[in-house]
């Protein structure tokens, strides 16, 4: 078996959080905070409840924080606390250290975060649809949480929370939790979450937020400008919850409503529990994009129920995820998009293997010594996904699904690691399976480099049609003659990433002049074709790429751009656009973007 180098780590320990969750939990808190749009600033308090971990005395909480003014700590009486706040890590952020002994069972700290936080952006009317009012909205994934709440910032860490929030009148407040779209706009908002959740899935926004329910326990939170366009997108939401629920078990979050953010949101989407984010790049008009909300609905059990331990074993979130969303989409939009969404997948994952080191092409993320952002790759996605594939094909799809839906129970609530899950799976799958899969084929996906010399990559005879046209376009065939009708969007990004890498200016501005891709209004389009273009210097989409560029925040699509410009020689070009985009960006991209584009 070919696998991947090991470090000497624990392989049990979460290396991106300071935490003593081993000695004393975080299991509750009751968060009280004030936004302040001019000073770009929470300010408040937040009440930690502690539960010991071991049979002796504590005597310190440890919590995570990031760039956090901390102003005091009392015990439940009001009592000060004696605190210690480390040198800052660049990725991790301060520790902080409270001495309390056990007979505290709550501490409480005053506290107010920076402008800077990273895990918050502050945008100006200027930058919403409405022009009118200012916005707020977090993304807490991977390890922001802390720069807003002084907590033990760990997926091992899961808690139950309620908040009481002010917003400036005539704002809305929603956050992960109990959303009341009656709420008058007073400014005052609480909120309770009675499910134990892990940090990474916290979140808030404010802003000029209108309402429109989709269904029975479904809804769209968006600016009033969007709300019936996102509505009108997502308005297949309440099937798909209804699908999942077949499969996996009844949905245990009480509500799933979504957020769809301004376009600087640097996610497809978010799973936050209540209130999925979504990015307005996803309102293509044809419901073409939709099986995002599919991936983040799927997380509310593949994720969200069942939660990665740590970063390492980020997989387990995204891989089980986005097979399950594949299996959303063929029930409700049919197997042919299904089939194409698969092969779309392994062909990002065919093109990250050509530049990702081989010892890293594991599903099973190298970020223990490193950036957690780092694990969100195309080996935790999609080989994860792949594997989960697999599983499905040895077994057949009825005893999977049992499999699966029996693996989601038992851990229901539950942040593993990726040895509890081999555990798990060598008491069941190779327990009862062992003639459809061996313990070695098992330990082959998880550890094992590269891909099993036994995976076939997935096909869909749906793309024989994109081939053919491809074959012609490139033989020098008449653009007029090149059949296309019928095509969705998954045929023309399959069109589009599977060109050759040189393609003559005449080539590029023939099919540009005959789909006009250089003008798309579909993000995914618009970014496949942008990546051809940039890589061959077709000069003419330089100004659509750069308005592009400024309009999204988009890490799957910003990240990419910005890297092929200057591979491409374009390096002027890109540092003039990011130099204008930048501030409009989410801190937790500009992070990312700051060290492609080499800006200390």
């Amino acid at each position: 078996m070919t696998q991947a180098i090991k470090q000497d780590f624990d392989l049990n320990k979460d290396y991106h959080s300071y935490a003593n969750t081993e000695q004393v939990k975080v299991t509750h808190f009751d968060l009280y905070l004030a936004i302040n749009f001019a000073t770009k600033q929470l300010s408040g308090s937040v009440e930690l409840s502690l539960q010991s971990q071991v049979a002796q005395n504590f005597t310190q909480v440890i919590l995570d924080t990031r760039a956090l003014t901390i102003e005091k700590i009392e015990d439940e009486t009001g009592n000060p606390l004696e605190y210690l706040l480390s040198e800052n890590d660049d990725i991790l952020g301060q520790k902080l250290t409270v001495s309390t002994p056990l007979s505290n069972k709550k501490i409480k700290i005053s506290y107010q975060t920076s402008e800077f936080a990273e895990g918050l952006q502050w945008l100006t009317p200027r930058q919403t649809l409405g022009k009118v009012h200012p916005y707020l909205f977090s993304q807490s994934q991977p390890i922001n949480a802390r720069s807003w709440i002084p907590l033990q910032d760990s997926p091992k860490a899961r808690v139950t929370f309620t908040a009481t929030i002010s917003a400036p009148k005539g704002l809305r407040v929603v956050m992960s939790a109990d959303n009341k779209a009656e709420s008058p706009l007073e400014g005052s908002f609480t909120f309770n979450m009675p499910q134990p959740i892990p940090t990474h899935l916290l979140a808030i926004a404010c802003g000029d937020l209108a309402f429109k329910s989709i269904g029975k326990q479904s809804g769209i939170y968006t600016e009033p400008a969007m709300l019936e366009a996102a509505a009108k997108e997502f308005e297949d939401t309440e099937k798909m919850i209804e699908v999942a629920e077949s499969i996996l078990g009844p949905y245990r979050w009480g509500r799933y409503d979504m957020i769809v953010l301004p376009p600087s949101f640097p996610f497809g989407g978010m799973e936050n529990p209540r209130l999925a984010f979504m990015t307005p790049t996803l309102i293509a008009g044809d419901k073409s994009l939709v099986s995002t909300v599919a991936h983040e609905l799927a997380h509310s059990w593949t994720g969200n129920l069942v939660s990665n331990a740590t970063w390492r074993d980020l997989w387990l979130n995204e891989g089980f995820t986005t097979y399950f969303t594949n299996r959303i989409v063929e029930t409700i939009y049919g197997k042919e998009m299904a089939e194409l969404e698969v092969v779309l997948e392994y062909g990002r994952l065919a093109e990250e293997s050509l530049t990702m080191p081989v010892e890293l092409q594991t599903v099973t993320a190298n970020v223990q010594e490193g950036d957690p952002n780092d694990a969100f790759d195309r080996f935790t996605y999609d080989k994860a996904s792949m594997f989960v594939h697999d599983l499905e094909r040895r077994l057949g799809r009825d005893v999977f699904d049992k499999f699966l839906f029996t693996y989601i129970e038992h851990f229901a609530f539950k942040a593993i690691t990726t040895e509890d899950f081999v555990k798990y799976a060598k008491q069941t799958l190779l327990k009862d399976h062992s003639d459809k899969i061996t313990e070695a084929e098992l330990l082959e996906w998880v550890y094992g480099i590269q891909m099993p010399e036994w995976f076939t990559e997935p096909s869909s005879d749906s793309l024989d049609k994109v081939k053919l046209a491809q074959a012609q376009f490139l033989s020098g065939v008449d653009m007029a003659e090149l059949s296309t009708q019928g095509w969705t969007v998954h045929h023309w990004q399959f069109f589009l990433t599977t060109l050759p890498t040189k393609l003559s200016i005449e080539k590029l501005t023939a099919i540009d002049a005959r789909f006009n891709f250089t003008q798309s209004t579909n993000a995914e389009i618009a970014f496949a074709w942008f990546m051809v273009a940039i890589r061959n210097h077709y000069v003419a989409a330089l100004p659509a790429i750069e308005q592009y560029l400024e309009s999204i925040g988009r890490g799957k699509f910003v990240r990419p751009l910005y890297s092929e410009l200057k591979s491409a020689g374009y390096h002027d070009k890109a540092n003039e656009i990011y130099q204008k985009s930048r501030a409009g960006y989410h801190p937790s991209i500009i992070s990312q973007l700051d060290k492609i584009m080499a800006i200390n």
